[in-house]
């Protein structure tokens, strides 16, 4: 949401029509997202399915499958970078975990958000999981990425 008066912006694009999903939680959670963790940066974010994730993995990452959230930090001043998340990924996950694909994109916007704000949770010492945990309770969300990788 462009707000224009120097806080921050973000943009959603869903561009996906397979899998249905309520848009309007998601626009939601994206704001709170701006308000508490863009600090004034703009970011976008782009709903999309398995085969451009797994397109996007293969071009940025030379790792040839699909996955679930890339982000792309972008290092210019104001602009934080996009997130693309997979809508069939978010599904499947959604009903592994038992909730809602809502959910699922949530804790999925959450983890990119942080990667986008210089987290890495691959090299950090759990700085990464400690804030994800943080915010995650803080939001009410599900078991974060990081989490079930280790459990």
């Amino acid at each position: 949401m462009d707000t224009g008066n120097g806080e921050s912006s973000w943009h959603f694009f869903n561009r996906q029509r397979k899998v249905p999903f309520d848009e309007g939680a998601i626009r939601e959670f994206l704001e709170v997202l701006a308000q508490d963790l863009a600090r004034g940066s703009e970011f976008s974010v782009v709903v999309s399915s398995d085969e451009a994730l797994r397109h996007a993995n293969r071009q940025f990452r030379n790792v040839r499958r699909t996955t679930d959230v890339l982000s792309f930090p972008d290092g210019e001043d104001g602009y934080l970078g996009d997130l693309l998340i997979s809508a069939p990924r978010a599904a499947r996950q959604a009903a592994q975990h038992g909730h809602s694909i809502e959910e699922e994109i949530r804790v999925l916007a959450l983890h990119g958000m942080l990667h986008l704000r210089g987290y890495d949770h691959a090299r950090d010492e759990g700085e990464m999981d400690a804030e994800e945990r943080r915010l995650r309770e803080r939001y009410g969300l599900a078991s974060g990425l990081i989490e079930r990788c280790s459990a």
